[in-house]
């Protein structure tokens, strides 16, 4: 099947990348061919790799531009220089950013085994400056006396998980509003660090 009438690479690029991050969070990576991928689009299978040169690349880059965007937003939050408004802020970040990525999410944390070394530990990477910023934040709290925590490091593992536990059970229209579900783990994670 040739390039569709007013078809372009501006389109068809993000229109992949759109599939296979549908497609992979649905049936998971190891399941999807790039043939299933292309017949979604609606194109060739050799037309992917005029945009991908394979699924690896196209995996890695899902993840690694979810990872980034993650980043950018994380840095572009207000700075809080107490680090109980600090940990707050974060938590709320943390459940709304993610909410709002359900499927890159997914992607982001079932899919890592499947990443080629050198890929895992670029997103790896990425990952370790998210925790950080957390940990951060915690042990600020620790030395100022505000939390009490026997491992800044551990805690932050706990907690990430915790938030972003949210994404497997929170459905819009459900009993609960994000904003609810967000008041409510900011008091957990209060409490979790001794605040």
């Amino acid at each position: 099947m040739a390039r569709k009438k007013n078809s372009s690479g501006e389109i068809t690029g993000p229109r992949i990348r759109a599939v296979a991050q549908d497609l992979f969070a649905q049936h998971g990576y190891a399941a999807v061919s790039m043939r299933q991928i292309a017949k979604a689009v609606g194109v060739q299978a050799g037309a992917l790799y005029l945009y991908t040169p394979d699924k690896q690349t196209l995996l890695f880059d899902l993840m690694q531009a979810h990872m980034a965007e993650l980043l950018d937003a994380l840095a572009a939050l207000p700075p809080c220089p107490d680090p109980r408004a600090a940990l707050e802020q974060f938590t709320r970040f943390h459940i709304r950013f993610h909410h709002a990525r359900e499927q890159a999410v997914f992607i982001a944390y079932m899919e890592l085994r499947n990443l080629a070394p050198e890929n895992f530990a670029r997103i790896e990477a990425m990952r370790h400056a998210y925790e950080a910023h957390l940990e951060a934040i915690l042990r600020r709290g620790m030395a100022e006396g505000q939390f009490t925590l026997p491992d800044a490091k551990l805690a932050g593992f706990a907690l990430i998980a915790m938030l972003t536990g949210v994404n497997t059970w929170y459905r819009e229209g459900g009993r609960l509003s994000l904003e609810r579900v967000e008041d409510i783990y900011w008091d957990m994670v209060r409490k979790a660090v001794g605040a």
